[in-house]
């Protein structure tokens, strides 16, 4: 059963912006931190920013005052925009979400898909110069 449910993504020009959806069960959205991590080819899976429910964010320094996590609570989704996308940003991007705080930085693919528990499906962004 699908639990977390991405949207957006897609192909963009450096400079341009981007927008990631993500649905969740009232469950999930109501009782886990939840965020996005990206992977690009050949590099460990990275978290980029979370929410947790009572409304505290992260961000990874590379993407500070360019990307902005919100949360729609009618519609138990979380959104992530982005802006001034450089080609540095170009990854799948997965939702993700715990119950616990979602494990920071840069970690091991097959670790953190044993120590988290929800995951989305992945969402490929591509942004060219």
């Amino acid at each position: 059963q699908v639990q977390l449910v991405e949207s957006g993504g897609g192909s963009v020009q450096a400079g341009g912006s981007l927008k990631l959806s993500c649905a969740a069960s009232g469950y999930i959205f109501s009782t886990c931190e939840m965020g996005w991590y990206r992977q690009a080819p050949g590099k460990e899976r990275e978290l980029v920013s979370s929410i947790s429910r009572d409304g505290t964010t992260t961000y990874t320094d590379s993407v500070k005052g360019r990307f902005t996590i919100s949360q729609d609570n009618a519609k138990n989704t979380v959104h992530l925009q982005m802006n001034s996308l450089k080609t540095e940003d170009t990854a799948v991007y997965y939702c993700a979400a715990d119950p616990q705080l979602l494990p920071r930085g840069r970690r091991d693919e097959t670790w953190l898909q044993l120590n988290v528990a929800y995951w989305g499906q992945g969402t490929q962004v591509t942004v060219s110069s």
